[in-house]
């Protein structure tokens, strides 16, 4: 065979090769894409996919904004009770000097009855009894105004019921104890005696 007659085998050899790499290379690409499959998303896809990233957002900034709120009350509730504490922290203690103030209260009322008003011990009690009520008051404890005053499950704590023509129903007519505030809220109630209206001037009386 001349050199002639072997160039064209060898063309004929390439063209044959040719043929049969395209169709196989055809084949593969209907394998990695279906049919009617494109290589880019379509437009509804990308819609909705924008739409649902969209509402994703939306409900984390929502999520969000719920928990800001909550840290907020959080804060606020934590500074009042914070307050309230501090309010209140002697409130125990003031309790317990109300026992004190009660017993010199009693000291005097007995000792009244006894000797003079000059007299130097009845006087130095006066004096105890006048500081620590000064004491008491710098730490906003107050007495309660009971005695003349409508009756007040609030304040007050009925002992007993006395008939008493003179005064209206349910109205304050003795104090066995007093009672205080410390600040607004009631440390201690009231231990008082109620009128009510005598028997023989009831409704079914003549």
């Amino acid at each position: 065979m001349d050199k002639k007659n072997q160039r064209v085998d060898e063309n004929e050899a390439q063209d044959m090769g040719k043929d049969d790499i395209v169709p196989e290379m055809m084949d593969s690409a209907e394998e990695v894409l279906p049919e009617g499959a494109s290589e880019t998303p379509s437009e509804d896809a990308l819609s909705a996919k924008l739409a649902a990233a969209e509402e994703q957002a939306k409900e984390h900034y929502d999520r969000l904004l719920r928990l800001s709120a909550e840290f907020e009350n959080y804060k606020k509730r934590t500074a009042r009770e914070v307050q309230e504490v501090v309010k209140y922290a002697n409130e125990k203690l003031a309790k317990e000097l109300l026992l004190v103030v009660d017993n010199l209260e009693r000291a005097i009322a007995s000792a009244a009855e006894r000797y003079p008003q000059d007299d130097p011990l009845l006087q130095g009690v006066h004096l105890t009894l006048d500081e620590t009520l000064k004491i008491l008051a710098r730490h906003h404890v107050t007495p309660i105004t009971s005695l003349g005053a409508p009756f007040d499950p609030t304040f007050h704590q009925a002992m007993m019921q006395t008939e008493m023509a003179d005064h209206p129903p349910n109205t304050v007519v003795d104090e066995l104890q007093k009672g205080y505030l410390i600040h607004e809220r009631l440390l201690r109630p009231a231990l008082v005696t109620v009128s009510k209206i005598p028997a023989d001037n009831g409704p079914n009386n003549d």
